[in-house]
């Protein structure tokens, strides 16, 4: 009862530990190793199982009960033991050679468990119980023990050389590992010289507890980076609002459906209207804002404005909309810009109002003054072929006008007019500009910019991508100065067929290309092709790159010289390419290249690797039967791996495959021959 008393306490203390694991499959882990620390805490929880039944087995004295469970006992002690080194494996990330260097020592564990309590049921190799049901151990349990201590002896070294050379997560991956396999290192050991002592299941609930110790403690180091990253991205907004509100009288964040709406403003002048910073209904209040505040003249179209249900219909396909009317301000009547957006979330719509009567004031007297003074021939001048838009830019003010041509003759429009083309230009920039294209566009559209470069050249010109009603529009603009000296002329022009032109130059230049690396008999890729594809799998290797396993097979064709001098040219032609596409056939993963005339290799990697053995086979079996039938291509075949820790360039690896290609001739001619 004492020695079950310990599993029945660590089998309820596992679970209490490890329920959410179990259930969810552990979230705090990464992706990789949750599925296999689950197989894992499972196998513990039947190997808890097993020990504590084992107490009570043993004091009943039923030899058989005693016996089963005990060979059960072992059976899942093995397990959990592979399952452990899978876990490893997963958890450290490793893949490649250390990583079934871990999971082959878990299954060599495994192998002898099994094949010794095989043994057992005819000698008591492992344990056996005597007349009195007494458990007696014998060599092979101390041997099973002494292999375990090994494994989690070497594992726990490994991890403790690894966490010297690592920081950050991976360091606390490998610190769970040397620990937790320290632990049951010393608790193997003591189980090895006390039979009766649950000593190992000790050992595993510590080693647990470690392992769920060092996952709590990255969780909360990983919690408390989302939190500070989480704060920062608030103070960021938080600064963004402010920026915007500084650049409108107020900005306002509403809820759709409900109407509850924050305002943020920078602006005396708009508090002094006296609207609330946090409301209920934003729709029924701004209505009664705008009958107060509105111009008489304005006033029906202000109110008509804030409905739900107008909102969403100016909405419908758009991403912003935008409105003016006057409000008065005292007893002055000022025009108001109204822009309204949707959220990002579908669920909120943000409008931004902005003070624009002076604007408005000075592009009135702006747009009087251009149709005075200035003169076409200015324009004209500057112009060689038409474009989308033409901009009229004061170079010391920033005042400008913009046209657009209005018939084939190039008869101009006023279309557009403002006080500071550069600062409204920067404004747009992030609206309608590709993400990409915004920080040079920035750069190069800055009146100081332009004003040197243009002192040494005539013109200066940028392309960038807009989006437009969610499409890409490539377009370039260009810079000069006017006659007078006292003007910029911006000119932009739509060049998507220009850039399409371009594209297809480049499509056909690639083509010509990869023309130019296929072997025109066969369709396969030539010689050319595959010393490109060797120098890159070269530079990958001196570079220290992890490269994914691969093999390198080389093929020889039998017979190829005899068809040609006894068919002719045109069967031995008929010959290399049926044999070509035999090998495509087989290798149908793989690039296949003709290095010579009757010689190919091929590069092996993903499915076509593991099937490696499998596949070579086929070819020597088809050769075989075609040799015997005497028809049909026959092949000679050989095949070499990568060895990460040997080789040091590809030549060695193709060397070693082509050594083996002869023999495997030899073979076959030994075989014609006999």
């Amino acid at each position: 009862m004492y020695y079950s008393s310990f599993g029945i306490l660590i089998v309820i203390l596992h679970l209490i530990l490890n329920f959410e694991i179990i259930k969810n499959g552990g979230k705090d882990l990464q992706r990789g190793s949750r599925f296999r620390y689950r197989q894992f805490l499972n196998a513990l929880l039947a190997f808890y199982i097993t020990d504590l039944l084992w107490g009570f087995l043993a004091e009943s004295r039923i030899r058989v009960l005693a016996y089963c469970d005990t060979m059960l006992f072992f059976a899942i002690m093995a397990v959990s033991v592979l399952l452990w080194t899978k876990f490893v494996a997963a958890y450290l990330g490793k893949r490649g050679i250390k990583a079934r260097l871990f999971i082959a020592a878990g299954w060599g564990i495994f192998a002898f468990v099994i094949a010794a309590l095989a043994v057992n049921i005819f000698y008591p190799f492992v344990f056996a119980f005597n007349e009195d049901v007494i458990y007696v151990p014998y060599p092979g349990r101390y041997m099973l023990l002494g292999l375990q201590l090994i494994l989690f002896i070497l594992i726990s070294v490994y991890s403790f050389f690894a966490t010297i050379r690592t920081e950050g997560t991976k360091r606390i991956h490998y610190l769970t590992i040397c620990a937790s396999g320290g632990v049951m290192a010393l608790f193997i050991f003591l189980q090895v010289f006390d039979a009766f002592a649950p000593f190992y299941a000790i050992g595993c609930f510590i080693a647990n507890c470690l392992i769920h110790v060092f996952v709590e403690e990255n969780v909360k180091k990983e919690k408390e980076r989302i939190t500070e990253k989480a704060q920062k991205e608030k103070e960021r907004y938080s600064q963004v609002a402010a920026s915007l509100a500084s650049d409108y009288e107020a900005i306002y964040y509403i809820n759709i459906e409900t109407g509850k709406y924050i305002e943020i403003t920078a602006s005396d002048t708009y508090r002094s209207l006296d609207v609330p910073s946090i409301g209920e209904d934003f729709y029924k209040e701004t209505r009664e804002n705008a009958a107060r505040y509105a111009h008489p003249d304005d006033r029906a179209f202000a109110v008509s404005m804030y409905y739900k249900e107008t909102m969403l219909k100016n909405l419908a396909g758009k991403k912003s909309y935008s409105y003016k009317y006057r409000i008065m301000v005292g007893e002055e009547a000022r025009y108001f810009r109204f822009v309204v957006m949707l959220s990002k979330d579908g669920e909120h719509f943000v409008l931004c109002d902005k003070d624009i009567h002076d604007t408005i004031t000075a592009e009135t007297a702006l747009l009087e003054k251009q149709k005075m003074s200035i003169t076409f021939s200015q324009i004209a001048e500057s112009l060689a072929s038409n474009y989308d838009v033409i901009y009229y830019v004061n170079a010391k003010t920033g005042e400008y006008v913009g046209y657009t041509s209005h018939n084939i003759y190039g008869g101009l429009n006023v279309n557009e007019t403002g006080s500071d083309f550069f600062a409204e230009a920067k404004r747009n920039i992030s609206i309608i500009i590709h993400p990409r294209d915004r920080e040079r566009l920035l750069s190069t559209l800055n009146k100081d910019y332009l004003l040197t470069n243009l002192e040494s050249r005539k013109q200066v010109s940028v392309q960038y991508r807009h989006i437009i009603n969610n499409h890409i529009q490539h377009t370039r603009f260009s810079v000069r100065k006017s006659s007078d000296g006292e003007h910029l002329i911006i000119v932009v022009e739509n060049i998507d067929d220009e850039i399409k032109r371009e594209q297809e130059h480049m499509l056909a230049l690639n083509t010509e290309k990869e023309l130019a690396r296929r072997d025109e008999l066969t369709g396969t890729r030539n010689k050319t092709a595959y010393n490109e594809f060797e120098q890159s799998i070269q530079e990958n290797m001196e570079n220290s790159m992890d490269c994914q396993p691969f093999a390198i097979a080389v093929f020889d064709l039998n017979d190829l010289k005899r068809i040609n001098d006894t068919e002719g040219h045109k069967a031995g032609d008929e010959y290399i390419k049926s044999s070509a596409k035999v090998l495509c056939d087989v290798f149908a993963h793989s690039p296949v290249f003709r290095i010579g005339g009757d010689e190919f290799a091929i590069y092996l990697c993903g499915a076509d690797y593991d099937s490696r053995e499998e596949l070579i086979d086929r070819i020597r079996r088809s050769s075989c039967a075609n040799c015997k039938s005497g028809s049909g291509p026959v092949i000679a075949a050989g095949m070499a791996e990568y060895d990460p820790d040997n080789d040091t360039a590809v030549t060695e690896i193709f060397d070693r495959a082509d050594r083996q290609m002869y023999e495997d001739k030899r073979e076959i001619k030994k075989g014609i021959g006999g």
